[in-house]
């Protein structure tokens, strides 16, 4: 009696693992996502993750502020660390893909892209958000005045006695600083590697000349400081979309039609004024992100 007791309780015990086991994949595996440390990529993760699970049984969790950007994200992505991450097609074309043929037509260049990610890393492309957040550059505005800097060019001639400072993913890029000095024949002073949040302080405080900004970057609009015209077109266009792993979109092919609703849904001018709310304001990301989607009726009120 015992015995048979011993595996009646041993056979449901197996059939209560098999049973939950079964539950946790229908009710969904929770989904990796990664971000740099922009508020902007913050901000859009939310989205993101309000949008997945209103929409879907799955699940979404965050890695924020990950250094480096795309440099530590893309390779723990092919080790499949993350399963997916908003990322610039200006970034994907020449850091990760390395071509140097800058296509100026936006959907050729997303229909390429597309096609070398699923051939070489099986990585899909989900939609584009809608904006172009490229980069800049901005000067002290004595400085503009004093040497009558306009553009890039214009900055080129009096590089030699300025500070340039950016974050340290700018200074790895294949279109960050080498790229730029070389295009323009620049060689400044000194360059200085800082955190993002401190750049605009570092300009105002006269530590550093000129730095790199985002066009997109919400303290843009309270910045003391003067954005250069690239006059060579040396910044391609950067806009973001989500990136997922072939393999987990193959498993969860519901993820394609939530992450569709971002397609097209934010412009320039909506993205900067998020931007603002966080970087400014210092309003939560999942706040500012949950308000945003339920103002475009993407979500219930």
């Amino acid at each position: 009696m015992k015995k048979r007791t011993l595996i009646f309780l041993t056979a449901l015990m197996v059939f209560t693992l098999i049973a939950s086991l079964g539950c946790s994949k229908q009710n969904g595996k929770t989904i990796q996502m990664a971000t740099d440390t922009t508020a902007e990529e913050s901000v859009i993760s939310e989205m993101v993750k309000e949008i997945i699970e209103n929409k879907t049984d799955l699940k979404v969790e965050i890695t924020k502020g990950i250094s480096g950007g795309t440099g530590n994200i893309h390779p723990a992505m092919v080790k499949g660390d993350f399963d997916m991450y908003p990322e610039y097609t200006g970034t994907a074309w020449m850091y990760v893909l390395k071509r140097t043929d800058l296509l100026h037509d936006n959907e050729a260049l997303f229909n390429e892209l597309k096609k070398e990610y699923k051939e070489k890393f099986d990585f899909e492309w989900i939609g584009l958000y809608g904006f172009n957040n490229s980069y800049g550059l901005m000067i002290q505005p004595e400085i503009a005045e004093k040497y009558n800097i306009n553009t890039y060019s214009d900055l080129a001639k009096h590089a030699d006695q300025l500070v340039f400072g950016a974050e340290y993913d700018f200074f790895e890029r294949e279109d960050g600083y080498d790229g730029i000095c070389n295009a323009y024949n620049m060689n400044f002073k000194s360059y200085v590697d800082m955190n993002f949040a401190l750049k605009y302080d570092a300009l105002h405080a006269k530590e550093v000349d000129v730095i790199v900004i985002f066009t997109t970057d919400g303290k843009l609009a309270s910045a003391d400081g003067k954005v250069l015209v690239d006059d060579l077109n040396f910044f391609p266009k950067y806009l973001c979309g989500t990136v997922i792993r072939g393999e987990v979109l193959e498993e969860y092919p519901e993820l394609c039609e939530p992450l569709m609703l971002m397609n097209d849904l934010i412009n320039d001018e909506e993205m900067t004024e998020l931007n603002y709310k966080t970087e400014v304001l210092n309003l939560e990301e999942s706040e500012v992100a949950l308000e945003y989607l339920k103002e475009k009726k993407i979500l219930e009120k």
